[in-house]
């Protein structure tokens, strides 16, 4: 028996202004697995990561036609909390943006937004994000220095971090190493891998390399269209469309 997916897209289309970016765009995303988005610049990957929380609609002239299903609930639908949505489906980006605050403060932010006034329930909060990124050890005696002195890698960690300590659901990464040095890359490949046993993750890379590393499912986009989805092996060494082939093949893109 197939797992219900986690979020499900149904004949999406989006436009800016008169310009129509996407285009029927049907995926179904599993639970607690890596779903990468891979195709060339400018084919919509991006767009598509930012209409799961509806982040796309800070963009004046925007307009989202068909249904995106969040455990079965169209987050579309009128009268729908858009903030209680970025809650459950966090965004990190594609370089690290930590706020000119300390550590703690930034892990922290979040929290104390949402109303959450208990210190000690913060404090564990915070640890615990921290833990879970692997940062806690590296930053545990420095949590009161700023946040910008860390290094590109810790810096996006600790943006992950920050995801994490809202307790989201689904957690959306829109090229989170395209910033960052080989070693930093690992250590947040690393930390993908074991994120996925607590969420739901979607990656837009436009590292192929990457996406066969991190994800269990890849969906290939071109020019706003989904032309494949599967489970990653058999999109890599198997595609069904001479499409997806010649633009992992490296003939084009």
């Amino acid at each position: 028996m197939s797992l219900p997916a986690k979020v499900e897209t149904k004949n999406l289309n989006m436009f800016y202004g008169d310009n129509q970016v996407l285009h029927d765009i049907n995926i179904k995303i599993l639970p607690n697995k890596v779903t990468a988005l891979i195709g060339p610049s400018g084919c919509g990957k991006s767009t598509l990561l930012r209409c799961f929380n509806r982040l796309n609609e800070l963009i004046v002239g925007t307009r989202v036609e068909g249904e995106i299903l969040l455990d079965n609930k169209n987050i579309y639908e009128n009268g729908m909390d858009v903030v209680d949505i970025r809650r459950k489906v966090g965004l990190i980006f594609q370089k690290p943006n930590p706020f000119p605050k300390s550590i703690y403060d930034n892990v922290a932010f979040g929290l104390k937004i949402n109303g959450t006034k208990d210190r000690k329930q913060i404090s564990e909060t915070v640890e615990k994000s921290l833990a879970d990124t692997g940062l806690w050890e590296e930053v545990k005696d420095r949590l009161n220095t700023s946040a910008l002195d860390l290094s590109g890698g810790q810096q996006q960690r600790l943006c992950i971090a920050r995801a994490l300590a809202i307790e989201p659901e689904v957690i959306l990464m829109d090229e989170p190493t395209s910033a960052l040095d080989p070693a930093a890359t690992f250590k947040v490949e690393e930390l993908v891998s074991q994120l996925k046993k607590k969420y739901t993750i979607i990656i837009v890379t436009h590292n192929m390399q990457q996406a066969g590393r991190v994800s269990d499912y890849t969906g290939f986009l071109y020019l706003g269209k989904l032309v494949e989805f599967g489970r990653t092996n058999e999109v890599f060494t198997r595609p069904k469309e001479k499409l997806t082939e010649n633009y992992i093949s490296g003939r084009f893109g």
